[in-house]
């Protein structure tokens, strides 16, 4: 695991940066449901999908499992959208609680998330899912996750995650 000295503060902002473009360019199932991350900073992230035939469950109606992934995977975003990078790279989802409220036919969503604990190695987030038109609850959940030792590869990532800095 990387200590204070590996991981400078201007690091932490790249490496911040890198996690970011990683959740919406190269997870393939975020990448595969088109996922859009319109808000990332300090303890909030902000994810949306459009609606497409191939995310639904009933006609104009996101599938179940599309709305508690999209919960999954903002509220891990809000972790890491201001994680300290001295405590480890490699998060997992430890649990997740998913309620559903209501549908929006015909409507995409937005899944926003805050993180609202930060411990030693387990962060927990509150996820809110909106339809993007009428901006109706449909969902929220609580997600918690663990981060302990380092994404494997950590040293090519903050690598590439500097060089991102620089060119930005």
């Amino acid at each position: 695991m990387s200590d204070a000295r590996d991981v400078t503060d201007a690091d932490q902002e790249a490496l911040r940066a890198w996690f970011r473009h990683h959740f919406e360019e190269r997870v393939a199932f975020n990448k595969a449901c088109g996922v859009r991350i319109t808000q990332w900073d300090g303890d909030d992230a902000t994810f949306e999908l459009d609606l497409r035939d191939d995310l639904l469950a009933h006609p104009g109606v996101f599938h179940g499992g599309v709305v508690s992934s999209l919960i999954d995977t903002a509220g891990t975003g809000a972790v890491m959208a201001g994680h300290d990078f001295t405590k480890g790279s490699r998060i997992t989802t430890i649990s997740l609680s998913v309620n559903y409220l209501s549908v929006a036919p015909g409507e995409g969503i937005a899944a926003h998330a805050r993180c609202t604990r930060r411990g030693r190695s387990v962060n927990y987030a509150e996820v809110h899912v909106y339809s993007l038109g009428s901006h109706k609850l449909l969902a929220q959940g609580i997600v918690t996750c663990n981060i302990g030792g380092d994404k494997e590869g950590f040293d090519k990532i903050l690598a590439s995650a500097r060089r991102r800095a620089e060119t930005a």
